[in-house]
């Protein structure tokens, strides 16, 4: 196909307009963490790390390709005092032809990554709304859990390519992180396993293209998922900043950085052995404490570097961080190893290579004991300046050391062979010396970021020609909705049934309102749910959402949406589903009438059926896309990945231009759950099915007091809804 935008743009980078001659529009999405172009704070925190790193690079060296016209690195925008206002703006440059984009969602101040999950489809509301004022991509590249939860839905609704990369992976994470541990309730109550591993299946289901770092990570780590397709995965492995990491020069002094060591070793000038890693549970820095503090050779032999990140005050780290410094020192006590072990408490972007460099002038060795690893972007940068590597026997190390042979894998659970590894690279000048060279070589040779970038452009250039262009993209010719103002959407069954003088004061309302458009989102068929409008006396809507977001139509001539019938039947296999189905317990077909082209719908036994986890794991092994909804818990629906009331408001206020906050929603099921959550005006009747309970506490999400249609009357009122429009909780902080 032709790319969706063929003209150049002129991208202004530091005041100076830049000509680009090429097509792709690339889309980056990394929401966690604080994402800035210059001076990027790597070790913060837990959600500082390589990820950042990774996708800035990545971003620079797109824009750098002639194909590319365009690269966008979507982030979270942050107003916070305890953080730079830099991650205030809301646009900032990052090389000609790449920025990055902050994306107003949330809470304002800083938020760890295990807290951003609510906010999700609010990013995906404003994302849109960017996407409308500065034109498609031609393809999503997300990474991480959340960014591929957030992707994938975008891809879904947008119809445009979708790329993955997850990083670190948790149901691996989880493995390892278990290992010895029976209180597996704190480990999902710290990490929230349950919402990042059901976010990783969504965004393998529906990636194009997964790009990896190793083959380990494809074999062994992806492996663990239903959604485990091999053939969609491509190994690409990062590139390291190869300018900035090289060997010493002729000129080389010894760096600013080495005084501040100085302050802690008794003798500076023994061999280093340096680890740079932020304190978090996963980098098993104790673990290399213990192994020194229990080896007199080592600690005769070298002094130990531990850079954990930079901190003012410990005491102003998160928990978990504070906890793992305070055994580091603990352990450094323990075995009375001050004058050997340095731990510096601050160092700069700049000072990083330096330190790898120091370590080889002083013929020392780099460790990266991690528990798991899914690169290891630190080892590559030690590669590249001519340290030599200890690494973890997972993941990314074993590739990295296949190619550079430049040191040793080890088990980071075994001490003894820990210290094995140290000990060899510290006794054996000739293997150090090879192992040196080779890296230097190696990561020059297999390593390069543009070597990365053009693997990629290659594979995305091969999607995109193969795709039709976004149907969303198309000008709609004949409007329909114009005339309205805002629009109020609402369930039938539970939400207007149940009370017929209430539910004749909102008729009364929506029609004394001219500029107030009326909607109806249900699970039911569009004959079923004509029947029950004219049963209830409601006016013809102007939108009908029916089968559970899956069939659009519009005004009184039921004038089906095309668009969304063109996209809603993407990888539908009803038969397959049924023949699946059929075998587990408790589900009972229902009726015929309740059964659509797009919805499978079934009665369930709850006494004897399985959960909706255990059905989508039946559906994913059997390689079936689909979407498992369960309403008031006995009714359970099985629609395309590609509806759902979430997506068929979103197209809706997409394609019609409303913006979220003048459109008011309205439920009562798990069937609901979709279209509540995002930017529109949510509100919950009283008498909710138990599945929504979930949703208290979410922003722009209002819980009646009241019932059936005397509760939609409630939340018009709460959010004053047919005047000026308020909103008291757009907010959760």
């Amino acid at each position: 196909m032709t790319p969706q935008q063929s003209q150049p743009t002129h991208v202004a980078v530091d005041g100076q307009p830049t000509d680009r001659g090429g097509n792709l529009k690339i889309m980056l999405i990394s929401l966690h963490g604080l994402i800035r172009a210059g001076e990027p704070e790597l070790g913060r925190d837990a959600d500082t790390g390589g990820q950042i790193k990774y996708v800035l690079e990545l971003a620079r060296e797109f824009a750098k390709q002639p194909r590319v016209r365009e690269v966008e690195l979507l982030t979270r925008q942050i107003i916070d005092p305890k953080v730079s206002d830099d991650y205030a703006q809301l646009e900032e440059p990052i090389a000609a032809g790449a920025k990055i984009v902050r994306i107003p969602f949330g809470p304002k101040r800083y938020l760890r990554k295990e807290s951003l999950w609510p906010y999700i489809e609010m990013f995906i509301d404003q994302t849109l709304a960017h996407c409308k004022r500065s034109g498609l991509p031609d393809v999503i590249h997300a990474h991480y859990a959340d960014a591929g939860l957030a992707g994938a839905q975008l891809a879904r609704l947008l119809r445009i390519p979708f790329l993955f990369t997850g990083h670190s992976l948790g149901r691996v994470k989880r493995q390892r992180l278990s290992l010895g541990k029976v209180n597996t309730e704190a480990l999902e109550k710290k990490y929230k396993f349950t919402a990042r591993i059901e976010a990783e299946e969504i965004a393998l289901e529906t990636a194009t293209m997964v790009v990896t770092s190793t083959h380990q990570e494809v074999e062994q780590q992806y492996a663990l998922y239903d959604h485990y397709v091999p053939s969609r995965m491509e190994v690409i492995p990062p590139g390291v900043d190869l300018f900035a990491f090289s060997p010493r020069g002729d000129d080389w002094q010894t760096p600013a950085i080495a005084e501040g060591l100085r302050h802690f070793l008794r003798d500076p000038h023994k061999p280093m052995i340096l680890t740079l890693a932020r304190p978090d549970e996963r980098k098993n820095l104790e673990m290399l404490v213990r192994v020194f503090g229990a080896s007199e050779e080592l600690q005769q032999r070298a002094n130990l570097v531990m850079v954990m990140g930079t901190r003012d005050d410990l005491q102003e780290l998160p928990k978990s961080q504070q906890a793992i410094i305070k055994n580091v020192l603990y352990l450094i006590d323990r075995y009375n190893l001050y004058g050997k072990v340095a731990y510096p408490k601050h160092h700069t972007l700049h000072d990083v290579p330096e330190l790898y460099r120091l370590a080889e002038s002083l013929g020392g060795v780099f460790i990266n004991p991690a528990l798991t690893e899914p690169f290891g972007l630190t080892l590559l940068e030690a590669a590249a300046t001519g340290l030599p590597i200890i690494a973890t026997n997972d993941g990314g190390p074993r590739d990295i050391i296949a190619n550079c042979r430049n040191g040793l894998l080890v088990d980071p659970l075994q001490g003894e062979e820990i210290e094995h590894a140290l000990l060899r690279a510290l006794t054996e000048p000739a293997q150090w010396k090879e192992w040196s060279a080779n890296g230097v070589q190696g990561t020059r040779a297999c390593y390069s970021w543009q070597n990365h970038a053009q693997r990629c452009l290659r594979d995305i250039a091969d999607i995109v020609e193969d795709v039709s262009p976004p149907v969303l993209q198309q000008k709609t010719r004949a409007r329909r909705l114009p005339e309205f103002e805002r629009l109020i959407i609402t369930d039938l069954d539970n939400t207007l049934t149940g009370d017929t003088e209430s539910l004749a004061r909102l008729v009364d309302l929506i029609n004394e309102n001219d500029h107030v458009g009326f909607g109806v989102a249900t699970g039911r068929r569009l004959d079923s749910a004509l029947q029950l409008i004219d049963e209830l006396g409601l006016p013809r809507p102007d939108l009908i959402d029916t089968d559970c977001g899956t069939q659009l139509h519009y005004g009184n001539d039921l004038t089906q949406d095309r668009t969304w019938r063109k996209s809603i039947g993407f990888a539908w296999k009803p038969d397959e589903i049924r023949t699946v189905l059929e075998q587990l317990p408790g589900l009972i077909p229902q009726k015929s009438e309740s059964q659509s082209e797009f919805k499978i719908s079934y009665e369930v036994d709850t006494k004897k059926a399985p959960t909706t986890i255990i059905i989508k794991k039946t559906l994913r092994e059997a390689g079936l896309r689909a979407k498992v909804i369960m309403s008031l818990g006995m009714y359970l629906d099985i629609i395309p990945v590609r509806g759902g009331s979430d997506l068929s408001m979103r197209h809706v206020l997409w394609k019609w231009g409303f913006a979220p906050e003048h459109v008011l929603v309205a439920g009562d099921s798990g069937n609901d759950a979709g279209m509540l959550l995002g930017r529109t005006l949510g509100v919950v009747v009283a008498n909710h099915s138990k599945e929504l309970n979930r949703l208290r506490n979410q922003p722009r999400i209002y819980f009646a007091q009241a019932s059936h249609a005397a509760g939609i009357l409630e939340g018009i009122a709460y959010y004053n809804f047919m005047d000026k429009i308020v909103i008291p909780n757009d907010r959760i902080e």
